[in-house]
Parts: C-alpha cells; structure tokens; sequence
C-alpha cells in the first residue's frame, strides 16, 4: 500500500511506520521515498518532515519548512512530540555531529511545542 517505504528491521522500521501513522492522521501525501529534507506534503501545499522514534531524542540533517515528531511506543500507540515550523527545531538543535545530523531531546521539542501557536501546526484530519 506503501511503495517506496522499507518496512525492515535495520532501522527503518520505525521510520517508515512513523511516516505512515503520521501521513494518515494528518492527512498528508507522502513523497517518493528518500526525497531530501521533505517526506510528505499536505493537503495545503506545506513540505512536512517526519520524525519518529522509540527513544528520548531525534536528530536532523536540514532544515525542513514544517516538522511533525512522534514518539512511538511498543504497543503501537504514539503521542505527537512537536507540530510546527521546521526552523524551530533547526535553531535549537545541537552541534553538527560527525554523522551530518543535529541531535535534539525529545524534552526539548515538548518545551518548543508550546510556543507554536495553532496556526503554525499541521492539522490532523477527523
């Protein structure tokens, strides 16, 4: 149902999961699969990336225009960590590590998210 979108245990399972449950609650479009910076766009015209994880932190490589993040729990369920402008994030990410990324907890984007006012957030569908 998901072409492009690598279900396996090496990493992307998580991922690929987290871009579906989020593109399905917040009626996004998923882009081709491994496209820069974005991976789904909404039904408005945003470029969204997506972020999911199972532990206390994420990491980027870019500067999306909006981001969506979601912890993801072992009985399937999620809650949504941050839904807003990508810069947010960016300007309060990490240091650049070796890997190209910007680590940032997951403590942090909660603290981030309550600055972002409802219409800088994607909305989710009904």
């Amino acid at each position: 149902e998901y072409p492009g979108r690598k279900f396996t245990i090496d990493g992307h399972l998580v991922g690929s999961n987290g871009e579906v449950v989020v593109a399905e609650n917040y009626g996004l479009e998923l882009l081709p699969n491994s496209t820069e910076i974005h991976d789904a766009v909404s039904p408005d015209g945003k470029y969204v990336q997506i972020k999911a994880t199972q532990i206390k932190k994420i990491a980027i490589s870019s500067k999306p225009d909006y981001a969506i993040v979601i912890k993801m729990f072992q009985d399937g369920s999620w809650e949504e960590i941050y839904n807003g402008p990508g810069e947010l994030i960016w300007d309060n990410a990490g240091k650049l590590q070796k890997n190209g990324q910007r680590p940032i907890s997951l403590a942090k984007l909660k603290s981030l998210m309550s600055s972002v006012s409802a219409k800088d957030r994607i909305s989710r569908v009904q």
